[in-house]
């Protein structure tokens, strides 16, 4: 069974720094992607930033040039670097792995998920 746990959450003011880390219980280079999403009260869960196999990166629109996703195989670890926060980055952060399963009438992809991670960034 595949398990992510993500930690590194926190309360941060406007303009401050947080990594986020996302530890898998099996090689992320066995998933299609692996990434963060992001969901806000009341508002539905959004994609941050993904990472494929090929080192592809993907990035929601108002995160880029802020935020920095990489991956450390060896650790089976995944990070966001989120700089320059805005209060509009406040959400809970999932971390995400996605399976394609070749095996099925049609393909289909599996998705993974964390428990989640509070960031809230305020003054």
């Amino acid at each position: 069974q595949v398990q992510l746990v993500e930690s590194g959450g926190d309360l941060v003011q406007p303009g401050g720094s947080l990594k986020l880390s996302c530890v898998v219980s099996r090689s992320i280079f066995s998933f299609n992607a692996v990434g963060w999403y992001r969901q806000a009260p009341g508002k539905e869960r959004e994609l941050v930033a993904t990472i494929d196999i090929q080192s592809s990166t993907n990035y929601l629109g108002s995160v880029k040039g802020r935020f920095t996703i990489s991956r450390d195989n060896a650790k089976n670890t995944v990070y966001l670097q989120m700089n320059s926060l805005k209060p509009q980055d406040t959400a809970v952060y999932y971390c995400n792995a996605k399976f394609l399963e070749i095996a099925t009438k049609p393909p289909r992809f599996h998705d993974y998920w964390g428990q989640g991670t509070q960031v809230t960034v305020s003054s």
